[in-house]
């Protein structure tokens, strides 16, 4: 009778160590409870836990990547608009994690939201669109800062997308539209001065070189007598016409033509009243 007893109570003590056998991973920490009191911390490996009188919580310790819902928000100058991110974190101490919020998942995802909407608030539309890094910063500064009492170390934050009316997108287009106009007019008056200034150039280097000017027009004539036209066209240098103008003067001169003066019209004057008797 004693033997039975003996390798009941032997099998029973086995059958306790077999259950109170506890495995934690590499990537997961276990917060050990003695009869409901916080005792420590399990590293990963075997770990015994004893029945009735002690539990524990595994906590996985990776990188977890929450998706931020779409939130509607109003921005600095009064634009709707519809924001969504994405927020990488990891548990930084189990501890903390399990003694000070009931459900960190759900409280990161939550105050993410508000916080995101906060952020947007607080800057214009066209920072929101060119500067999407810094308002991305500010959110995980923020959650970062709110999260760390429950022992929650946030990575980085990454605005998804960023949703505008359509009326807006419209708008936004003719504004792009008009600055694309507006920088090709200043290239093409740039380029006009630009024109203007090597022509004047080039006007002063045939003006000072004897014959320069009419060996140019030489050139225009062969460039245009390539090219299968009816249209002829005579070109005359202007130091030519210069020359011509130059020996009509000096002619006029020379002959000394005289001045006409064209006769002045009589005036006709009333003739005086007669003398009454």
């Amino acid at each position: 009778m004693l033997d039975f007893l003996s390798w009941n109570f032997g099998g029973l003590i086995i059958l306790i160590l077999i259950l109170s056998i506890k495995q934690i991973n590499q990537y997961e920490k276990g917060v050990r409870f003695t009869l409901g009191r916080y005792s420590g911390m399990m590293e990963p490996g075997w770990r015994l836990i004893w029945p009735i009188f002690q539990s524990y919580r595994k906590v996985d310790t990776r990188v977890k990547a929450v998706d931020v819902p779409t939130q509607e928000a109003i921005t600095k100058d009064n634009i709707s608009v519809s924001v969504n991110a994405v927020i990488y974190y990891k548990v930084s101490s189990a501890e903390k994690a399990v003694l000070e919020v009931e459900n960190f998942f759900y409280a990161v995802s939550q105050l993410a939201q508000t916080t995101m909407r906060n952020a947007v608030g607080k800057v214009n539309l066209d920072e929101l669109l060119s500067e999407r890094d810094r308002v991305s910063d500010e959110i995980k500064n923020i959650i970062d800062k709110a999260t760390d009492p429950w022992g929650i170390q946030v990575i980085n934050v990454e605005l998804k997308d960023i949703t505008l009316p359509e009326e807006m997108k419209r708008v936004i287009g003719k504004q792009a539209e008009a600055e694309r106009e507006k920088r090709s007019v200043i290239i093409k008056a740039e380029g006009e001065v630009v024109a203007s200034e090597n022509m004047a150039k080039a006007a002063k280097m045939l003006s000072s070189a004897d014959g320069a000017l009419h060996l140019r027009t030489l050139q225009s004539i062969n460039d245009l007598s390539s090219d299968q036209s009816n249209t002829v066209i005579f070109m005359v240098p202007m130091e030519a016409l210069r020359a011509l103008e130059g020996l009509a003067k000096k002619f006029n001169v020379e002959l000394g033509k005289p001045h006409v003066v064209s006769p002045k019209p009589e005036s006709s004057r009333p003739e005086p009243p007669m003398a009454s008797e």
